[in-house]
């Protein structure tokens, strides 16, 4: 992993949300509010709001591999806090010219791990940190809610970072003691992978934590969950449809489906049901 400890951070405007808010309750649109309040010209992106309520490892997933496709000088504000307003930390980690702000909770776990084989030999390592009281006062944050730190913390102190008002380095002291993920990573051996599912997407497939090199590593892979063998296919039509399949998705993680149906239902599997992939001879 390339160490550099020079900012490569240059605000572009750009703030992006995750949480598991939902849209029935006005909680984003006033996290927005704020936002447009203190940086009028901020553009606003919604990642996704329908994060499973208080699971941070669904949040850390998705933001661990979309913000590449973000702008550099992008502030991701992801808020899944099952502990707010308790002592917990607010985090904040600098990667690839981009920050995140998160409580630390392990939410920010995927990130700072990184995704792929190849990503920790090639990437810059992330500088994490914890964002201190006086950072808050400083730009007129004053005692928040008990409930609600996405209005009264996450957004005004994006706003300010996305605005250039606040450098990434005058958030807080650097720190190598973050929260852990809430899952464990993919364990490997010679023949086999075990992972676990992370996410379901609304058309019932379901997401894992095994990486596409895991899948790539073994001779005539083959997955096993939920009791049954499934091969690995390269997209949904080459099944019939309601059969299941495996394959690598888009998001460069093994996933699996029904074609034209919902793997999740037809399985009965919940997030963190166990999968693996191992070496198979027909």
């Amino acid at each position: 992993m390339v160490s550099d400890t020079s900012s490569a951070f240059r605000p572009s405007g750009v703030v992006t949300l995750t949480t598991d808010f939902g849209l029935q309750d006005p909680f984003v649109g006033v996290m927005k509010g704020r936002l447009l309040d203190r940086h009028p010209a901020v553009r606003i992106v919604d990642l996704t709001h329908e994060i499973l309520a208080h699971w941070p490892a669904e949040a850390g997933f998705w933001l661990a591999r979309s913000f590449r496709y973000f702008p550099a000088g992008t502030v991701h504000v992801a808020v899944v806090d099952p502990g707010v307003g308790s002592s917990r930390e607010i985090a904040a980690v600098e990667l690839e010219g981009h920050v995140f702000l998160a409580p630390d909770n392990g939410l920010l776990a995927p990130v700072i791990e990184g995704t792929g084989a190849l990503e920790a030999e090639l990437r810059r390592a992330p500088v994490c940190r914890h964002v201190t009281p006086e950072v808050l006062r400083r730009i007129g944050i004053g005692t928040p809610s008990a409930t609600f730190h996405g209005r009264d913390i996450f957004a005004p102190l994006a706003a300010e970072v996305a605005a250039g008002r606040l450098a990434p380095h005058e958030l807080g002291p650097e720190t190598s003691d973050l929260i852990p993920g809430w899952l464990e990573g993919p364990v490997m051996s010679a023949t086999q992978v075990t992972g676990a599912v992370v996410t379901i997407d609304r058309f019932g497939n379901l997401l894992t934590n095994i990486e596409a090199a895991h899948v790539l590593a073994l001779p005539q892979p083959w997955v096993r969950v939920g009791g049954r063998e499934l091969p690995m296919k390269r997209t949904y039509a080459d099944v019939r449809p309601g059969e299941y399949l495996a394959l690598v998705n888009s998001f460069g993680v093994l996933e699996i489906a029904r074609a034209e149906g919902s793997a999740a239902e037809g399985l009965g599997l919940a997030r963190g049901a166990p999968v693996s992939v191992a070496s198979k001879t027909r």
